[in-house]
């Protein structure tokens, strides 16, 4: 039976609560014995569930500390999706520990802390990696063979809903998993109330991710010839990232290039900054 534990900055928070259900599910459909088990974080979230209490709810034991948590788990999952400014400092323990560690999206505030925390853990021999659940979605590993290649796509346009800052990730994995990295510089086109970023790359590739507070998660791919591809909806998602994620728990084999991880790191960063200067192309950080 895999342990894992969760390292949050306070457990009181969506995905926290979803995941332990989410993690017996997949066990059960990928024929890996695993479960929630351990659970430390740093403070409770003001007015809400404290760690104790979450504890009890989900059956987890509390840990004293990241360190502690570490030496106990089988595999870690370092949560905070909305806070990437605290993963360093949060998932320091797990990284060190050569452990399996899944770090939840956004994985980092920019491409630099995104990059030391990869280093950590090679330092130490830790399997890890990161990813939007987007990128697992039925209906990307149902496209036909040819848009699946490399090569094959000439351009994604993507739309969904959420604060720019907070769920742009999801819109540059889905257009990373899909065209692959080398981005050499965004642009932002948006307006008050719709973020619409466009994406160049040297090869004559694109892509354009459009946030809407009414928008669904959808995606238009066309392929060189021009011909293309309409996703109307992504579908299972948790389902499908908890069975890629147990077996590298069990294995230690990420299913995410470290690449794709850090090129979706550059995207949110340099299109943050294109967002606060609109109609100006920005490089990608390392790009320039």
């Amino acid at each position: 039976m895999l342990k894992i534990g969760f390292i949050d900055l306070f457990l009181d928070e969506w995905h926290a609560h979803h995941y332990p259900q989410w993690i017996r599910d997949s066990s059960l459909r990928c024929g890996i014995p695993a479960e929630a088990a351990y659970a430390w974080a740093e403070t409770d979230k003001p007015g809400g569930l404290d760690t104790a209490s979450f504890c009890k709810t989900y059956g987890l034991e509390r840990m004293d500390s990241a360190e502690r948590l570490a030496e106990r788990a089988d595999a870690i999952i370092v949560l905070a999706p909305d806070h990437p400014e605290t993963h360093e400092r949060l998932a320091a323990a797990a990284l060190r520990s050569g452990k399996p560690v899944y770090v939840d999206k956004t994985f980092s505030p920019d491409l630099a802390a995104g990059r030391r925390l990869f280093d950590l853990a090679a330092r130490h021999g830790t399997p890890m990696f990161s990813s939007s659940a987007l990128r697992f979605a039925r209906e990307f590993a149902e496209l036909p063979e040819d848009l699946r290649r490399p090569g094959g796509l000439e351009r994604v346009s993507t739309t969904g809903g959420g604060n720019f800052r907070h769920y742009c990730v999801h819109q540059f994995e889905m257009v990373t998993a899909l065209l692959g990295t080398g981005a050499s510089r965004v642009k932002s086109l948006s307006g008050r109330h719709t973020g619409l970023v466009a994406v160049d790359y040297p090869d004559g590739r694109s892509a354009v991710i459009q946030l809407n507070e009414f928008l669904p998660f959808q995606a238009m791919l066309q392929r060189p010839d021009g011909s293309g591809v309409f996703v109307p909806t992504v579908s299972e998602i948790f389902e499908r990232m908890f069975d890629a994620m147990l077996p590298f728990f069990a294995g230690g084999e990420s299913p995410v290039p470290q690449a794709h991880t850090l090129e979706v790191m550059a995207l949110v960063e340099a299109s943050i900054q294109a967002v606060a200067a609109d109609d100006t192309w920005v490089d990608l950080p390392g790009r320039d």
